[in-house]
């Protein structure tokens, strides 16, 4: 059996939110977070424009930490770790 690399990041839920408006996607994104365990990744799908420049920002602005962020095909593949309570 293989290891998975390092830089890899495996996450522990998903959200497609291609189609999806700001902002809600940006609300939908903040609401799966706060199901999830603190130190969680998720992974979210984003369209282009207002989604790519708008729910990264945000869910920093939260605390959250962006862990990484690519384009695949029309969209954006954007994990994000769940913050640690303080």
């Amino acid at each position: 059996m293989s290891e998975v690399p390092s830089n890899i990041h495996v996450p522990d839920e998903e959200l497609d939110l291609r189609g999806v408006i700001c902002p809600y996607n940006f609300v939908k994104t903040k609401l799966k977070l706060e199901s999830m365990a603190p130190g969680q990744l998720l992974l979210v799908h984003l369209d282009d424009g207002d989604p790519i420049r708008n729910v990264p920002r945000s869910v920093s602005d939260d605390g959250h930490d962006v862990v990484s962020q690519e384009r695949a095909d029309q969209s954006y593949r954007v994990v994000i770790r769940k913050r640690f309570d303080e």
